[in-house]
């Protein structure tokens, strides 16, 4: 049985509500009303999402941007800081070292998947740096400096904010780190 990823992007070229959102049943996330709030320039993507077949190679057959602007956020606990947030690329894995030192950390470690919801409001798949319960702590990779666009989740599986790194780390007050390897 084939499995298909349905992606549809939106160009906003100002903050605002994409007519898309006002004419379907779609609502919007916390991450797209806080980008609104903030004034910040994004673009919408929304895909089917199929856990079973999701992966960037999948994905790049459906959609009309580079799956290496795509980028995963990671929710963590350090020993000294408490939770903290980590951005790196779709098809990398966090550094976890790298992450503790640029959090004052001496170590670190995933949370449970069952606490995400609970303490972000987000679920696995869905997670996004910017509108979470509480504002925790965040790095993004430096390797998205040299995107002019980047994708992470809008706080739902299915739907993606492109936006640059620039206002990415402006919305969540980040620096860039080598955190991803």
């Amino acid at each position: 049985m084939a499995h298909f990823i349905f992606v549809q992007v939106l160009n906003v070229t100002r903050a605002g509500s994409p007519s898309y959102f006002k004419n379907n049943t779609m609502k919007k996330t916390n991450v797209l009303r806080f980008l609104d709030q903030k004034k910040i320039n994004y673009t919408v993507a929304t895909y089917e999402y199929n856990a079973a077949n999701f992966t960037p190679e999948k994905m790049q057959e459906f959609v009309d941007f580079d799956v290496n602007l795509l980028y995963k956020t990671l929710v963590g606990k350090g020993n000294k800081t408490g939770y903290l947030v980590g951005v790196v690329p779709k098809d990398k894995t966090l550094n976890f070292k790298a992450l503790s030192k640029a959090s004052g950390n001496k170590k670190m470690t995933l949370i449970p998947q069952k606490e995400l919801l609970p303490l972000t409001g987000y679920i696995r798949g869905g997670c996004s740096p910017m509108g979470m319960k509480k504002k925790f702590p965040v790095f993004l990779d430096a390797s998205m400096l040299v995107h002019e666009m980047v994708y992470v989740n809008a706080g739902l599986r299915g739907i993606l904010v492109g936006l640059s790194p620039a206002d990415l780390a402006k919305a969540t007050n980040a620096p860039f780190e080598e955190i991803a390897e």
